[in-house]
């Protein structure tokens, strides 16, 4: 079983590498074709070099946006969890709670930027919240979800031999809703970036979005393009790990069958 994981890992590193390779080629062959002015698309070495050359500024501000989206990420998801099971258990909450979050979904989250860096101010908690409001809904929607599809024969089983409500919820609504949980978090974990990112596009002094912006006002078009290589290294990296974290989430709950 372990060579079998282990193998399904390699092959996936290879699908990455393989169609970064191929966006590679088809940037170039766009750079060739059109014949484009470097400041509108640089070529695929012009922004590697930028890369290379500029690496420790890059590096700095992927630091600072990793944090950002850490951060987030874990805090969002927390509140998902704890929201979902508070909705299940307490009918008030259902009552209240899920109509308020429907409606807070009407609301784009990229217009509630600029109030964030109000209240919060320009450092790492405006962004941090930014990308706990993307994070939030998803896993609370995939978890909720989860836990009000438990298949009936366990619910059957659970009231013959006269199970208590949180029991039944802890031991057995929660293992099975697992799957669907670690569903929402794979997708938190891409989500949380572009939060974290929008937040420092409104208002920022450090991270990869504002990177991004600073070099796009200097009209250094290569660098702009290497931050945003690093931010999509970063947010592979980090669907990644969580990945590898939610199978082995998925395990541990012993009603899964995924590899």
């Amino acid at each position: 079983m372990k060579s079998k994981s282990n193998s399904f890992s390699l092959i996936r590193v290879w699908e990455i590498l393989f169609a970064g390779l191929f966006m590679i080629l088809i940037w170039q062959a766009v750079v060739w074709t059109t014949k484009v002015e470097s400041f509108i698309l640089p070529a695929p070495l012009a922004v590697a070099n930028a890369f290379i050359s500029q690496f420790s500024l890059i590096w700095h501000h992927t630091l600072i946006t990793a944090i950002e989206v850490l951060v987030g990420l874990v805090l969002g998801v927390v509140a998902g969890i704890l929201t979902a099971l508070n909705l299940t258990i307490s009918k008030r909450g259902r009552q209240f709670i899920m109509p308020a979050l429907v409606i807070s979904q009407t609301i784009p989250v990229f217009a509630l930027a600029p109030l964030l860096t109000l209240w919060l101010g320009y450092g790492l908690a405006s962004k941090i919240a930014m990308a706990v409001l993307i994070v939030y809904f998803p896993v609370t929607s995939t978890f909720l979800d989860g836990l009000s599809n438990t298949p009936k024969g366990y619910l059957d089983l659970a009231h013959t031999m006269r199970s208590p409500n949180r029991s039944t919820l802890m031991q057995i609504r929660v293992p099975a809703a697992i799957p669907s949980l670690t569903s929402g978090i794979r997708l938190a974990a891409v989500y949380a970036p572009i939060g974290a990112v929008i937040g420092e596009w409104v208002g920022a002094s450090n991270g990869l979005g504002y990177l991004m912006l600073l070099a796009n006002g200097r009209v250094k078009i290569d660098l702009m393009f290497a931050a945003l290589v690093a931010l999509c290294v970063l947010t592979v990296t980090i669907r990644a790990i969580v990945g590898l974290l939610c199978n082995r989430l998925e395990k541990w709950s012993g009603l899964s069958e995924r590899n």
